[in-house]
């Protein structure tokens, strides 16, 4: 009996063993993958920064002002490049990671599973790369320009006797931290890039039964004050760029729930036509 119950102890590790070791194999390729694209980001840091800088430029430009930005301290420059490098190295190994956590998942899941969770995981990063491009390309200009109002001109001399004028005032110009500028903007594009994901979430989430359509309309109310106080948490405290991503958010939130109804009137027909469900109980 000792014998038969450490054969079954040997037997119930084996699986748990393997699926350890397909996990270490999956992590070491994502780990290399990140790696490989941090370094290839690091050698190309100064385009991906002028990259990153076009909004402000742009905005710079407009008021004919030089688009430069300055270093606080003697090895912020670096710093700034590893950060880069760090944002480009998982862009560029993205791809990898997820394709290694399918291959992982994968063998665990029924082929109807497949089928079903396969869209989710590629409408995932588009969502992600979607809201990513919306901040880039429409917040963060807007949010700029914004900012930029409250400068205003240093003091004036009069032309004939070379003083100040007596209309004379303290000047206000923007001189920004190379790193406090990428804060910004990496903070701008994670926080959209996170706030698309939720048509992915809610409709996963209704798929497994776990949210109803009807459920997420009557806490319509509930979900515009998580809005308003997710847009106050994540964005710089301005309000154009808060309604933005409100808007933004809100929009989803609604467009959740028409998707989760269309995955409910699809499981609805299936049963229907398995004979598992009548007409009352569908209605219900």
């Amino acid at each position: 009996m000792k014998d038969e119950r450490g054969d079954d102890i040997d037997d119930s590790a084996a699986p748990l063993i393997e699926h350890l070791a397909e996990l270490r194999t999956r992590l070491i390729y994502s780990i290399l993958a990140f790696i490989g694209g941090m370094v290839v980001s690091f050698f190309f840091w100064n385009p991906i920064f002028n990259f990153l800088t076009d909004p402000l430029c742009g905005a710079l430009a407009g008021r004919g002002q030089p688009c430069d930005l300055i270093l606080i301290k003697l090895q912020e420059g670096f710093f700034v490049a590893v950060r880069i490098s760090l944002l480009g190295g998982f862009v560029l190994a993205f791809p990898v990671i997820a394709t290694q956590m399918w291959r992982f998942v994968a063998p665990g899941l029924y082929r109807t599973e497949k089928s079903a969770f396969l869209p989710f995981l590629i409408a995932s990063p588009a969502m992600f790369f979607l809201g990513a491009a919306f901040a880039f390309y429409i917040v963060t200009p807007l949010a700029f320009d914004f900012f930029l109002l409250f400068q205003q001109p240093g003091a004036l001399l009069d032309e004939a006797s070379g003083e100040l004028s007596p209309l004379a005032q303290a000047g206000v110009t923007f001189q920004g931290s190379v790193n406090e500028y990428l804060t910004l903007t990496t903070r701008f594009i994670i926080a959209f890039g996170l706030c698309f994901q939720l048509p992915v979430l809610l409709t996963l989430m209704g798929k497994a039964g776990l949210v109803s359509s009807r459920g997420l309309a009557d806490v319509r109310k509930y979900a515009v004050v998580a809005i308003l106080a997710l847009a106050a948490l994540v964005t710089p405290p301005d309000v154009i760029t808060q309604i933005i991503l409100f808007t933004a958010v809100y929009g989803l939130y609604e467009v959740s729930i028409f998707l989760v109804r269309r995955v409910e009137k699809k499981r609805d027909e299936e049963l229907r036509a398995e004979g598992l469900l009548d007409d009352d109980e569908a209605g219900a």
